[in-house]
């Protein structure tokens, strides 16, 4: 028997785990009234100073209209603001507030004690080794990932 045959599939070892993550971050995110988008929002704003709302749907893989409400939502709560793009005033330029990010520090510190908690069921050698695979996999491009080619090469 191959290999490939004796091990589950990747998304089936992980999709249970990543639905009981995402689990435990809903009580942390209601805490601090910010939604699951609103967080991958002020993450992603996080790493970019100013962003297009049609680059960050882009970045997050969201439609543009269908962030709108999120949007509208933190920049009701001081999370972010948007305002005129100088050099396309149809354009709206995205940014994160100091509020925005103690919310996003705050929710990912708790977010992480938990996860701190579930990777100390590993040995230290396996968690490194872990957490180094899940960063490598997740900066794929989509591309990589969907058409079977490695990161920079064509599918």
């Amino acid at each position: 028997m191959d290999d490939h045959q004796r091990r589950r599939d990747l998304a089936a070892m992980l999709q249970p785990l990543t639905r009981a993550l995402i689990e435990a971050e809903l009580p942390v995110l209601a805490r601090h009234g910010i939604t699951m988008w609103g967080y991958v929002v002020l993450n992603a704003l996080h790493g970019a100073p100013q962003s297009t709302q049609a680059a960050l749907a882009d970045k997050i893989g969201a439609d543009k209209t269908r962030i709108i409400a999120t949007l509208d939502g933190l920049q009701a709560a001081g999370l972010i603001t948007r305002a005129p793009d100088p050099g396309d005033r149809r354009a709206r330029l995205l940014s994160i507030t100091p509020a925005g990010r103690r919310a996003r520090r705050q929710v990912q510190g708790e977010i992480q004690r938990n996860e701190e908690r579930l990777l100390a069921e590993l040995p230290a050698a396996d968690r490194e080794a872990f957490l180094r695979a899940a960063h490598a996999l997740s900066s794929l491009p989509a591309a990589a990932i969907l058409g079977g080619g490695r990161a920079g090469e064509p599918a």
